[in-house]
């Protein structure tokens, strides 16, 4: 019922992928790709794992070094399959990587990557009263919900997804839609809109 963002979908887990494909194809092992790049073994293989963004010009510096012209390695990346039109993503699936080598204490989580035409954005609080009662309705662009507090029931048309605390929810706002709170207490989301034509 619902479709959900696997790791293998982000896009610093693709460049990772992407640079392990082509140094196996290359038959270039880590270390030796590493030496080359003047990087750390060490630091390739988070960058590989999809445990750590690479800097631009390590990441030039390393598709350099595999002889893949930037034109062909962003093409692959930019090879996405057709978008369903809602993703699910529930707080268990946020995927942690590292941004700063050197840095402490930073945790970051990737939690959506998805490309889309924007002409503005508005970003929004709402908070949800048990038994809020509202028609489904529609938005000219797309939805980004991440519930704070509480749990709801968010129906697309003909289905839910049942939302708790860190949850996620990204989908096309022309398909019917509205939060329900079955619980006792109030529960609060955090809005954002992306609007694909002027408001």
């Amino acid at each position: 019922m619902r479709k959900t963002v696997s790791k293998e979908n982000l896009i610093y887990y693709k460049i990772g992928d992407r640079i392990r494909k082509h140094r196996k194809e290359k038959d270039l092992k880590l270390l030796e790709l590493a030496a080359e790049a003047n990087i750390s073994s060490a630091m390739l293989s988070k960058i590989e794992n999809g445990r750590m963004i690479p800097t631009i010009p390590t990441l030039f510096a390393i598709i350099n070094k595999l002889d893949v012209s930037p034109e062909v390695f962003f093409s692959e990346l930019n090879n996405e399959t057709k978008f369903p039109g809602y993703i699910f993503i529930p707080k268990a699936d946020y995927a942690s990587y590292v941004k700063e080598e050197n840095a402490s204490g930073f945790d970051y989580y990737s939690i959506l990557e998805h490309v889309v035409s924007v002409q503005s954005f508005q970003l929004s609080l709402l908070e949800l009263s048990p038994n809020a009662k509202r028609p489904l309705v529609t938005t000219a662009g797309f939805e980004y919900i991440y519930l704070i507090k509480g749990s709801v029931k968010y129906f697309l048309e003909d289905k839910y997804f049942k939302m708790t605390q860190g949850d996620s929810l990204f989908f096309d706002g022309n398909i019917p839609h509205v939060p329900i709170n079955e619980s006792k207490k109030p529960s609060l989301l955090l809005v954002l809109y992306l609007f694909t034509e002027p408001k």
